[in-house]
């Protein structure tokens, strides 16, 4: 079976439904996640959870919402980056700990 027919319920989730092992993350485990939050995932969704995945990989944590915004402004500068366009591309106010998720990455640890 190849990941990308890998159904929400055979992927390991912690209790916040976070991936259990980021490393098996894909685009289509992201629009998995994304469908519990009504989110069609397009090209632009998709390079914001890109360089999520960098930042957690060049920092080894998840980001919270000001060094997430921060991040994005300067890694996607075209893409005119702010909490508010989060809030409306993800329909959730809470932006680190929903981008995070669709990233298959941990909540950030101050996170409630």
């Amino acid at each position: 079976m190849t990941v990308s027919n890998i159904t929400i319920s055979n992927i390991a989730l912690d209790q916040d439904g976070h991936l259990c092992d980021h490393s098996i993350w894909t685009s289509d485990i992201a629009q998995q996640l994304a469908d519990t939050l009504d989110v069609n995932l397009n090209d632009e969704h998709i390079a914001i959870l890109q360089q999520v995945r960098a930042f957690f990989a060049k920092f080894n944590h998840s980001p919270a919402t000001r060094p997430l915004i921060k991040w994005l402004q300067k890694t996607l500068p075209d893409h005119d980056i702010s909490n508010q366009k989060l809030q409306q591309l993800f329909h959730t106010g809470l932006v680190a700990r929903h981008v995070n998720r669709l990233a298959g990455l941990p909540k950030p640890p101050n996170c409630l």
